[in-house]
């Protein structure tokens, strides 16, 4: 069955069942590989990405409940978003597992809430496991890329002007 999904501000046609997860036909067919595949049953939030800017699970959702949403992915974010910058600034990436479903949750955060208190990250934040542990620092870059916080000073470059 063919299948018109906007993905990325792009109308791109699939060759899927209806029933067919949103994450297969991104990774398998689009070769969109940075949305991950975590626990398969929507509880990790992995796979996260933004149907019409709210958070969805892309493991579980199938592409017939698409066919009118705008679809955000990770790769719409580019590699140097203000949200990505902070993200590396602040450490926050370790295994990778999470990282994509994490940014996507935070920028549906950021689109709504332009600058969130601890609380409002933390409630949207929720449906986002991080093996490695690294919360505080996913919640230090939310508030970097809200502009509330001022971005640490890189070592690197500080050290080479010594």
């Amino acid at each position: 069955m063919t299948t018109t999904l906007n993905i990325n501000g792009k109308a791109v046609s699939v060759q899927a069942a209806a029933d067919t997860p949103l994450l297969w036909v991104l990774r398998d067919e689009l070769l969109l590989t940075g949305t991950k595949y975590g626990c398969g049953i929507a509880q990790c939030g992995a796979c996260t990405v933004l149907a019409d800017g709210q958070p969805i699970r892309s493991c579980s959702t199938p592409i017939a409940a698409l066919a009118s949403a705008k679809i955000t992915t990770i790769e719409s974010l580019g590699g140097s978003s203000p949200l990505q910058v902070a993200w590396v600034a602040n450490d926050v990436p370790q295994c990778g597992y999470c990282q994509s479903g994490q940014l996507m949750s935070a920028t549906a955060l950021l689109a709504q809430t332009p600058k969130p208190t601890d609380e409002q990250i933390d409630a949207a934040m929720s449906g986002n496991i991080c093996r490695c542990g690294t919360y505080q620092r996913i919640k230090a870059a939310i508030k970097e890329a809200s502009g509330q916080t001022h971005p640490k000073p890189d070592m690197a470059k500080s050290a080479a002007k010594v």
